[in-house]
């Protein structure tokens, strides 16, 4: 990992190199030298996070060469900070002597990158007496340690197969397909320590798989695949002749396994195989066979899966529920004979059943918890082990040998991280246990922090694009679990850390010195920053006030989570903090906040976010010239400065009203100078004429969010003739902020050319024609795949036209879309529709659905539509349907679906069929 900080160095001084050369010209080739040597650094640490098993001596090297890294970083963000403050370099020379011909503060730079150099060229010259050793046979690396740890074989009898029916019904179905191709592949995917294994054995010893194949091996591949050895043990297994094999070459193996399998339907399991390229690598070894041969593989990366036969689907392991886990712990924890009576068994089940909880559903972390118990015999012991838990989130068990092998097995997963991705798990290690992660929030930091390089963005990909891929791989790595996924049913919303994995997270954080967590005990009110402290902060409050102070010069992220209203800041001058990038501040003890001007010497400052009520920001906000991403939420006032609009570098402007959003109107006139090509996200502008006659919107290349407020009826259609070529547009917010004027539906007619658009929202009336057939919703893009109309106030029904849409997915009629009384959905009407919300439509009475209408329909949420009389006699054909929500509606409609006393409502028969049904 220290290698990652070195390469997160390396690529920040380029990034400074191309932006601040203005500020960096004289002392160019001193700082291209310390970059060099770093790169070079960086390559020797590579080498040595593969091999993580190295002398204490080994260790200060590596931990010297991060520090320089840091310092070198800090030197020259210093330089520029300085510089900026000065007027930039015009501004030094006219205030400060010449030193040597240099400015002074150019002089010092210069100094303080020599030594950086010479400290990294005495390391250097050292390195060669640490060599990082081979992995011979004699070798005892922690890293062949794990791999006997996890090293299967076929015939270990299993005991805890919990759980797991589904799954082997889904991995037969797989296995006894007959497909008539080379190499077909079934997966079982899934975090280390989850049954993957498991499930493959008891499927490789199942009595169907035994009779349909002519033959099988089980392999296990592990981190290090040496292929000789595993085509060896392969040939071996198929042939069961070890003697006349053991002294043939890769080449001779290959030819004798072709032979013996070539006519034989054979299936190979490859346990816990870490990459596609030792698949490609092992392939070629392996004839076709006879129709139906098989692969199958257990693996942490999905892209193993994916990339080994896309034509199968792999099967993905959930995690164990609570009543799972509490059985699967209890024939762990009490054996046989341990405990005679029922009774003694319910006096440990309280404090079982917790530390059961803090497993996570995780099969094997559940096995060692159980195991390490039941050689504990009294409550008190109990009562000991359940403390180290929850104050060392299972850290006290280190020391267990069995507790080594979870751990181990966690860790190897973060071992195989390639090398951009280590910083971005470490930083996950920041939110909060449990903290459900927005996945825009979360890229939109990694890219503040420098964890994405802009080298890699170009014209046909962002680093958000880049960002996207990065956390994609750790959810195919496993290390990460998605817990929504967003309008689109593909692309991850939030996502969450399994709390075994954040442990290692931490652990690991605070082995490389890159993240501090502070949790100040209930015993303590004040939280004081200090220099000595680690450059990035979390802080996660107690359930009381928090008062934070102090001055940490080096700081660069300040991260404030859970109940962030509770702290209360004491900075009031922003320079004790100048090198910070993430800045996250809230601010609820005062009505009226006057951020300091102080902020504006954050010229580092990459990420925003401010909280308060009414909200008045300084001029010195257009300072922040390194700004990525402003986030400002507030409830009753926003004031914004004209100067926004100079900051280049904005990628991300969210702002947000905590309540209605025509408060806006006043506080977004600003947004129509702002012009950057940078800007991706922007929400919310107020349309006006210079905004138009200028055509600023076409300079929003990049724009992919976007939200605007509409005064005049006239401009509506001026402003869509402009979208119409930002093809990279895919969300859209549009409110007719009008008054007693209304936009018409020709003046829309111009959204159905947008046929980029899939996520789209209208808010205000819509003046509609008395005929249907120029229906509002004729006009929508054919793409949409979410969409909410709010306060249209159409009076003809939308359902005819809206059901047509191909991709829509998510529907929203709000707050009187629709003032008519009758709505109907008609027979394979909305194809793909699997969310409908319908709130305030006061004025519907009747909703009709015929048979077939919306079937792939799961969820469906009803509120505040009084007179709608009765539930659809439609919905009982829906059998998709698992969800029903039911808020301020009409007692009767809720009386005649319900079960009271055993006895059924007289429409319950349209709702059975529903798993989750809530009434409110």
């Amino acid at each position: 990992m220290a290698g990652a900080i070195v390469s997160l160095a390396v690529e920040r001084i380029s990034d400074l190199l191309i932006h601040e050369a203005v500020f960096l010209n004289d002392v160019k080739d001193q700082v291209e030298s310390v970059k060099a040597e770093l790169k070079r650094m960086e390559c020797f640490l590579k080498d040595a996070d593969r091999n993580p098993d190295q002398d204490e001596r080994f260790r200060n090297r590596v931990s010297e060469i991060r520090d320089l890294a840091y310092d070198a970083e800090d030197v020259i963000d210093f330089f520029i900070l300085e510089c900026a403050h000065q007027g930039g370099f015009q501004g030094i020379v006219k205030r400060f002597t010449s030193i040597f011909t240099k400015p002074f503060y150019l002089h010092k730079i210069g100094v303080q990158v020599k030594v950086i150099q010479i400290k990294l060229k005495n390391i250097s010259k050292s390195l060669p007496a640490y060599e990082i050793s081979g992995e011979g046979e004699g070798s005892s690396s922690i890293s062949r340690v794990q791999q006997r740890l996890r090293r299967t074989f076929s015939h270990v009898e299993e005991e805890d197969v919990i759980s797991l029916g589904v799954s082997i019904k889904d991995v037969l179905a797989q296995l006894m397909t007959e497909d008539d191709r080379p190499h077909a592949v079934v997966s079982i995917v899934g975090m280390g320590g989850i049954g993957k294994t498991t499930l493959a054995r008891t499927v490789y010893k199942h009595i169907d798989v035994r009779r349909h194949f002519d033959c099988l091996a089980w392999v296990s591949i592990s981190q290090q695949c040496k292929p000789r050895e595993v085509l060896l043990d392969v040939l071996m297994k198929v042939q069961h002749e070890r003697a006349s094999i053991d002294n043939l070459n890769e080449n001779q193996l290959v030819k004798r396994l072709s032979n013996v399998l070539k006519e034989k339907q054979y299936l190979i399991v490859f346990d816990d195989i870490w990459r596609s390229e030792d698949w490609d690598i092992l392939k070629p070894a392996f004839p076709r066979g006879k129709k139906g041969s098989k692969f199958l593989f257990t693996t942490r990366n999905k892209n193993v899966a994916i990339v080994a036969d896309p034509c199968n689907s792999p099967i993905e392991l959930p995690f164990l529920t609570d009543d799972e886990s509490w059985k699967l712990f209890r024939s762990k924890a009490f054996p046989r004979n341990k405990i005679g009576s029922h009774a003694c068994l319910e006096e440990f089940e309280k404090f079982g059943r917790q530390m059961v909880k803090k497993c996570g559903g995780l099969p094997l972390a559940i096995v060692v918890l159980g195991g390490l118990l039941a050689t504990k015999h009294s409550l008190v012991q109990w009562e000991m082990v359940h403390r180290n838990i929850f104050n060392g989130h299972l850290r006290g068990f280190q020391h267990d040998h069995q507790y080594d092998a979870v751990h181990g097995i966690l860790a190897l997963s973060y071992n195989d991280l390639p090398y951009h991705l280590k910083p971005c798990f470490l930083y996950l290690s920041h939110y909060p246990e449990d903290w459900e992660i927005s996945k825009k929030e979360l890229i939109q930091l990694w890219i503040a922090e420098g964890f994405i390089p802009p080298s890699l963005e170009s014209t046909e990909i962002l680093m958000e694009d880049i960002g996207e891929q990065f956390l994609e791989e750790l959810i195919n790595r496993s290390l990460v679990q998605v817990v929504k996924r967003d309008y689109t049913g593909i692309n991850v919303k939030t996502c969450r850390m399994h709390d075994l994995l954040r442990d290692l997270c931490i652990e690991k954080a605070r082995e490389e010195k890159f993240l501090e967590i502070i949790q100040p005990p209930l015993t303590e009110f004040n939280v004081t920053l200090e220099k000595f402290m680690l450059r990035r902060i979390a802080i996660h409050p107690s359930k009381r006030h928090v008062s934070l102070k102090g001055e940490h010069l080096k700081l660069r992220s300040l991260l404030l989570f859970q109940n962030a209203e509770l702290i209360k800041l004491h900075i009031s001058e922003f320079k004790n903090f100048k090198f910070l990038r993430v800045l996250n501040l809230v601010r609820r003890d005062v009505d009226k906040w006057h951020v300091s001007s102080e902020i504006g010497n954050l010229h580092h400052l990459r990420y925003l976010k401010i909280q308060g009520n009414q909200i008045i920001l300084p001029h010195t906000i257009g300072q922040l010239k390194s700004l990525h991403t402003l986030y400002l939420q507030w409830g009753s006032k926003l004031v914004i400065p004209n100067v926004l609009f100079k900051l280049e570098r904005l990628r991300h402007i969210l702002l947000y009203a905590r309540g209605s959003k025509s408060w806006m109107k006043e506080a977004l006139q600003w947004r129509s100078r702002f012009c950057s090509n940078n800007v991706e996200t922007l929400k919310y502008i107020v349309v006006d004429r210079k905004l138009i006659e200028n055509k600023m919107v076409l300079r929003l290349t990049n724009i992919q969010r976007l939200g605007i407020v509409f005064n005049r009826p006239q401009d509506v259609k001026s402003i869509l003739m402009l979208l119409i070529k930002l093809h990279r547009l895919r969300s859209l917010y549009m409110e007719f902020y009008l008054g007693p004027i209304s936009v018409s539906s020709s003046d829309l007619e111009l959204l159905s050319q947008c046929h980029h658009l899939s996520k789209l929202e209208l808010r205000g009336e819509i003046k509609q024609d008395l005929c249907p057939s120029h229906h509002v919703s004729k006009f929508l893009p054919p793409n949409i795949v979410k969409l909410t109309l709010c306060s249209s106030q159409m009076i003809h029904d939308p359902m005819g036209v809206l059901q047509k849409l191909p991709c829509l997915r998510i529907l929203r009629l709000r707050d009187n879309a629709y003032v008519g009384t009758k709505m109907v959905c008609s027979i394979h009407g909305f194809p793909q529709l699997d969310s409908l919300e319908m709130i305030s439509l006061r004025q519907l009475k009747e909703w009709e659905i015929e048979e077939g209408a919306m079937p792939r329909l799961r969820s469906l949420y009803f509120n505040d539509i009084y007179n709608l009389k009765m539930i659809p006699e439609g919905l009982r054909y829906i059998t998709t349907l698992q969800e029903l929500k039911l808020t301020d509606m009409r007692r009767s409609l809720e009386e005649k679906i319900q079960v009271k006393n055993g006895t059924k409502g007289e429409d319950f028969y349209k709702v059975r069929h529903i798993s989750s049904i809530q009434i409110r």
